[in-house]
């Protein structure tokens, strides 16, 4: 095997774990709001804790930018703003200070009319081989719900 082929290695009788680059994506979400509503709300994380899971987040802390939070069981983690394309794209990373696991999140808005987005959120942990089947039914349920949440939520408010 090549070292960091996203396999097993095993060098000088050591075996390490290379991480793999694995997206999950959500199914596409459509939403009756614009695409400048919903951008202009999910690029601030004191809006950001009313789109994720009630009963699943406690101790939620958020600036702009950056956010905190307790996720039972995996426990306390974070997320920062690391690109914005007006009304197109927003990226979060983990922050690694809060996360054990690094992860990347992604949301897409595609505008079809002013009053119909089209959404989809990809979520691209950095875990390695064998972590992958444990966390990939999860984060994909988890990519869904807030695909669910967005396409009911009032943006205007």
């Amino acid at each position: 095997m090549e070292k960091g082929s996203g396999l097993l290695d095993e060098v000088a009788g050591n075996i390490t774990l290379e991480p793999l680059e694995v997206k999950i994506e959500s199914k596409i979400g459509q939403s009756s709001y614009s695409d400048r509503e919903i951008f202009k709300f999910i690029t601030d994380f004191n809006n950001f804790k009313s789109l994720l899971p009630e009963g699943k987040v406690s101790g939620w802390e958020s600036s702009g930018d950056r956010c905190s939070f307790q996720v039972d069981p995996l426990g306390r983690t974070g997320l920062q703003i690391i690109q914005k394309s007006p009304n197109s794209l927003v990226k979060y990373a983990s922050v690694p200070e809060f996360s054990r696991y690094q992860f990347t999140i992604w949301i897409q808005l595609k505008k079809v009319t002013e009053s119909d987005t089209r959404v989809k959120i990809t979520i691209e942990p950095h875990v390695s081989k064998l972590m992958l089947p444990m966390i990939k039914g999860p984060l994909k349920l988890f990519a869904d719900s807030l695909i669910n949440k967005i396409e009911g939520f009032d943006f205007a408010h």
